[in-house]
């Protein structure tokens, strides 16, 4: 994990889950994560239809330039994505296994900047595995973040978690320069989608 939101929300949710698969909706306190909550969503599974977000926090939905709150989380995506991430969020509930997403955000403009979303399996009061604690956090600061929306995502690479470690803040590191990345003139050369495996858990 590169970002500290996600590193933090992470460890909350193991916390939460204990010797479980996942923790409950009912089990979170806004207020133990209140620093974060900007950058949180959840998403849920409809009994028929897409994954949508039942919520999404202020800076996420300013990074869209809309409200998300019921609209489809594959909507986030280039269209040739959208199925996938479809079937991402569906497997992290289904197999309740947490997964880091690395993706790109664009804009209309063709500006692009790097974020890092972690997906994590959430439970509805009656226990049902029908729902993605998760958050989106921009890994780079250029100067039109939150001014100019971002009008798709696009998917570098995914990461499953293991939970038997734990995953400390020694672990983020610092967003490499574009240069780094590689972008040329804003925009990403060819980038192969690549699945790898992390450790991270709770502390026994």
């Amino acid at each position: 994990m590169r970002s500290r939101t996600s590193v933090d929300l992470f460890r909350y949710w193991n916390t939460l889950r204990g010797d479980r698969n996942l923790p409950r909706r009912d089990e979170i306190s806004p207020g133990d994560i209140r620093l974060l909550l900007p950058d949180v969503f959840i998403l849920q599974r409809q009994v028929s239809g897409p994954i949508r977000f039942r919520l999404a926090g202020t800076r996420i939905c300013t990074l869209f330039g809309s409200e998300l709150r019921d609209q489809p989380f594959s909507a986030l995506w280039e269209e040739k994505e959208m199925t996938d991430l479809d079937r991402v969020a569906g497997r992290v509930m289904a197999q309740c296994t947490p997964m880091l997403v690395s993706a790109f955000g664009r804009t209309a403009a063709g500006d692009e900047i790097e974020l890092e979303l972690l997906l994590a399996p959430l439970a509805s009061a009656d226990g049902r595995n029908d729902r993605v604690l998760g958050t989106l956090s921009p890994l780079t600061c250029p100067r039109w973040l939150h001014l100019t929306p971002i009008t798709a995502l696009a998917t570098s690479g995914l990461s499953v978690l293991h939970r038997d470690h734990d995953m400390s803040r020694k672990d983020v590191s610092t967003p490499p320069a574009a240069a780094n990345i590689g972008i040329e003139g804003g925009h990403a050369r060819g980038r192969v989608l690549n699945l790898r495996v992390l450790d991270g858990g709770r502390r026994d």
